[in-house]
């Protein structure tokens, strides 16, 4: 399919925008709905994945007991469940890699403003960013390419990320021979499966893979303050966070042509006989970006240069690969890219996924080598929708 075509099926979709911040619809000729995190389980510590008041708990085709993670739950399970040929998600932090991962499909965080945010429901303009799932590399690279470039509607990150669109889109990344070349790092703190379980067998043996593909695999190598940036309840984003959401949601909400709710304290009010909205109210109660709020984002971008970036660049890696979702904090707070690969099933048959991770507009080397792992692997298979207790 031409990427002219793409772009006039997507902008002939109705694509329904569910209350969620980090979720997304699989888009749709006609129309179609997902299920998907409420709030993009931003309302609440407690909330699991997948669930929402008016669908309810999505389920894991492959296990149907099994966790579908999220919250872009229900566009990954569309894609894994064939319902869907593409679909998107969005993710603040691990909102499209690990839902992809779990249902053994192909996720793609793009760089943060790469894509446009408008008319989804934020959490963080420093995180959020609208990425595809689908089935295959290629599908996913196919939407990507329809779905980048700058947009009025939200200027300021798009024109910066518009340096990163190679000239001829995407799809012409999509090599055989993409992993040949390549050095890739392997973090310390991310494979930590015990010996002899399926995990550790399996990512052993797929990375031999990448290596005879041609990759240079660097070994134990560690990213600076690793336990501080992954440490999400004392590392600042419990602070800036919710001042970001607030104030992000408050200007959507006031955007909208109709809405019954124009600000947090409305929704909060709306909602209030339900004693689960933790995090609404910590929102609820900041005062907006302050000197505090504008040290900690310092704090995280110094994290992030000289942890994550500084190791790639040190290094001269093109990535590195982490399993699932494991790294995207390090990543979110980098506004950095990743694509997951569906890797293996456990004993059960739950899927997990293996993750290519860069820095800003690596886009193109992430395509090549994860499009090469798909290629000399060939894992996923189709779900079975197996009943019992996981």
């Amino acid at each position: 399919m031409s990427r002219r075509r793409l772009q006039q099926l997507l902008l002939a979709a109705v694509v329904l925008v569910h209350a969620a911040a980090v979720g997304c619809r699989a888009f749709q000729i006609e129309e179609a709905t997902a299920n998907l995190d409420e709030w993009a389980n931003f309302r609440t510590i407690q909330g699991t994945g997948g669930w929402s008041a008016r669908g309810g708990q999505g389920r894991n085709p492959y296990v149907l007991s099994a966790a579908p993670c999220g919250s872009s739950t229900g566009s990954a399970i569309a894609a894994a469940a064939n319902m869907a040929a593409a679909t998107l998600g969005t993710e603040t932090d691990g909102s499209i890699l690990c839902p992809s991962s779990l249902n053994s499909v192909v996720g793609i965080k793009p760089t943060v403003g790469l894509t446009s945010r408008a008319g989804v429901v934020p959490i963080s303009p420093r995180q959020d960013t609208i990425g595809p799932i689908c089935r295959t590399v290629a599908d996913a690279v196919q939407v990507l390419d329809a779905i980048v470039g700058y947009d009025s509607r939200d200027a300021k990150a798009t024109r910066a990320a518009s340096k990163y669109i190679p000239p001829g889109g995407y799809v012409q990344f999509l090599k055989p021979d993409g992993l040949k070349g390549k050095r890739i790092g392997i973090p310390n703190g991310f494979f930590n499966f015990p010996s002899g379980t399926v995990q550790q067998i399996v990512y052993q043996q797929l990375l031999d893979t990448v290596r005879k593909q041609g990759a240079v695999v660097i070994e134990n190598l560690d990213i600076a303050n690793l336990t501080v940036i992954q440490d999400v309840l004392n590392n600042g984003q419990q602070i800036v966070l919710p001042a970001e959401f607030k104030s992000s949601l408050n200007t959507y909400l006031s955007d909208l042509s109709y809405s019954p709710v124009r600000s947090l304290a409305e929704i909060i009010a709306f909602n209030d006989a339900h004693p689960i909205e933790l995090i609404f109210l910590v929102a609820e109660n900041t005062t907006g970006i302050g000197a505090l709020e504008r040290a900690i984002i310092h704090q995280l971008n110094k994290l992030s240069a000289d942890g994550l970036e500084k190791l790639m660049k040190d290094e001269q890696l093109d990535a590195i690969i982490t399993p699932n979702d494991s790294v995207s904090t390090v990543l979110a707070i980098g506004g950095m890219p990743a694509i997951t690969v569906p890797a293996g099933y456990g004993k059960r048959g739950v899927p997990f996924g293996i993750c290519f991770g860069g820095l800003k507009g690596y886009e193109p080397r992430l395509i090549e080598m994860a499009y090469a792992f798909e290629q000399a692997t060939k894992v996923r298979k189709p779900p079975k929708f197996l009943r019992g207790t996981f």
